[in-house]
């Protein structure tokens, strides 16, 4: 079922910006920012995980170490 919304001027404009081409639906636009949304997340994701797998190991320093090997 197609439905129609409603956007700001301001959004509309930030819309018509971020087309890719001038025949570009705004539906298009929209998806493509969903898409890149779902994309970070997902590499946020794997990098908290790298990040944990990293502590665990050991390979990290406490602030207050990094802080002294730099001689902050």
């Amino acid at each position: 079922m197609e439905t129609t919304i409603q956007v700001s001027k301001d959004l509309r404009e930030t819309l018509q910006k971020r087309k890719l081409a001038e025949k570009e639906s705004y539906e298009e636009v929209i998806w493509d920012l969903i898409e890149d949304a779902m994309e970070i997340s997902e590499e946020t994701k794997k990098e908290i995980e790298e990040a944990r797998e990293e502590f665990r190991k050991g390979k990290v320093k406490p602030l207050s170490q990094v802080k002294r090997d730099l001689g902050l």
